[in-house]
This record gives C-alpha cells, sequence and structure tokens, in this order.
C-alpha cells in the first residue's frame, strides 16, 4: 500500500468516525432581529455580522443552521437558544 493510498485511508476513517450536529433555529412571528442577533452573539459566540446574517436567512428561508459540532457541546447553546424564547433544535 502507497503512502497515498494510506493517508486517504486514515481520511476515510476520520469522516465517518466524527459525526456533526447541527442547531437549526426557526423562523417566528414573536421574536425581533435584535432579540435574535444579541441571543446568537451570546449563546452562540458568533460574531454581529454572522448573526445579522443567520437572523436575515431564518427571516426570508424559515430556518438557518447557526451551529455545528458534537452534539453534547451544541445541547448547552441550543438550550440557552430556547430559554431565550427562539425555536431551535439539534438535528
Amino acid at each position: 500500500m502507497s503512502t497515498i493510498e494510506k493517508v486517504k485511508e486514515k481520511t476515510r476513517e476520520k469522516e465517518v468516525t466524527s459525526m456533526n450536529n447541527e442547531i437549526i433555529v426557526y423562523n417566528d412571528d414573536v421574536n425581533t432581529f435584535d432579540h435574535v442577533i444579541d441571543t446568537l452573539v451570546r449563546v452562540c459566540d458568533h460574531t454581529l455580522i454572522q448573526a445579522e446574517q443567520c437572523s436575515l436567512i431564518v427571516h426570508f428561508n424559515g430556518k438557518c443552521t447557526v451551529k455545528t459540532g458534537e452534539y453534547e457541546k451544541l445541547k448547552i447553546q441550543c438550550t440557552g437558544l430556547l430559554e431565550a424564547g427562539l425555536s431551535a433544535e439539534i438535528i
């Protein structure tokens, strides 16, 4: 087996074992843009620009993936979003 084949094999193995989940935030008629932006900055460590972009995507598309990663880390952030009154789930 050549070195290139070994590297490709290791890459495939890592791709299979690392499972990323996503936090999806959904549009609602309750929360203001400012509240959604402030919450994403505070809870998800977004920059102001990231949070603004996500809030616009949520508004126009009905939902947006705001964070990806391991389930245990996302669970804390999703709970924070829910406690702030946003509609969110981990998929």
